[in-house]
């Protein structure tokens, strides 16, 4: 399972679904226990203490990989070139690049080349989501009116 930023995640195998599925059931119940709870790895001798923090975003990896989902972290203020964000965006660059010009998605010049930061990058998605889901609403009210059944 690939977690870096700069690398194409890839889907779980069948034994990390189940693995991951019973790790992270584990997890959640330390986790359940407060702050007070605590998971420790040794390497030899010397002991390992993760923050709840931590903790926390490996049961959201877990669960992930439990569904069998891909997923990729991305640091808060990362910035991102337009082939990244149009592939996160499962658009074409060209496309992508459109949306930048058009004043859509902010973003800034290094040089000749585009940057977005990735904050940027999913408050455009969550304004897309949110069109679409307002879009889908208005038409399931007039298939109501409508009597088609939906």
């Amino acid at each position: 399972m690939t977690t870096s930023t700069n690398k194409v995640p890839s889907l779980p195998s069948d034994e990390d679904i189940a693995l991951a599925r019973e790790s992270g059931r584990r997890l959640a119940a330390i986790i359940g226990k407060g702050n007070q709870a605590q998971l420790c790895l040794y390497d030899g001798n010397e002991k390992i203490v993760l923050p709840m923090a931590a903790m926390r975003t490996l049961a959201e990896v877990l669960n992930q990989m439990a569904q069998g989902n891909a997923f990729s972290l991305v640091p808060i203020g990362y910035t991102l070139t337009t082939q990244q964000a149009a592939d996160l965006l499962n658009v074409s660059r060209p496309y992508f690049v459109k949306l930048l010009e058009n004043g859509e998605i902010p973003f800034t010049r290094v040089g000749r080349h585009r940057r977005i930061k990735y904050e940027d990058l999913v408050a455009y998605m969550a304004k897309r989501d949110a069109k679409s889901e307002e879009a889908m609403a208005v038409l399931a009210q007039q298939a109501q009116e409508l009597g088609l059944g939906y």
